[in-house]
């Protein structure tokens, strides 16, 4: 009987633990009030934060005007997202995204958006 209630604590010690560790996740808007577009520098933007996997960045823009592709280290650098990244795209102008461990990769794939500046790397613990 005994072992049985530690048992529970401990399940329900556990259970704590991994809410509040989920509840600590922060929501960061992506140029903040400017939102996704030409008027803020991603790169400088992204180093004033700290992010850490588990983050939502969130997105928001024109739906008809920009879309938001997250893409590989690759698609970073050429401004070219390849046809599996596509199915990740979203347009909806209010756009989320988890952050995973590491570096994170996002471009507009519209036509000269990219190389425009509207790309942006974030690096979360």
């Amino acid at each position: 009987m005994r072992r049985s209630k530690c048992m529970k604590v401990l399940f329900l010690a556990l259970l704590i633990t991994a809410y509040l560790k989920n509840s600590d996740a922060a929501t960061h808007q992506v140029g903040e009030t400017n939102g996704w577009g030409f008027s803020v520098s991603y790169t400088d933007w992204a180093n004033e934060k700290s992010f850490a996997a588990g983050d939502t960045l969130v997105f928001n823009y024109p739906a008809s005007a920009h879309n938001v592709v997250p893409v590989k280290i690759a698609g970073y650098r050429s401004c070219k997202a390849l046809p599996s990244d596509m199915t990740k795209a979203q347009a909806t102008g209010n756009d989320k995204f988890t952050l995973k461990k590491g570096a994170n990769y996002f471009i507009c794939s519209y036509a000269g958006h990219c190389s425009s500046g509207m790309k942006i790397q974030v690096n979360a613990t």
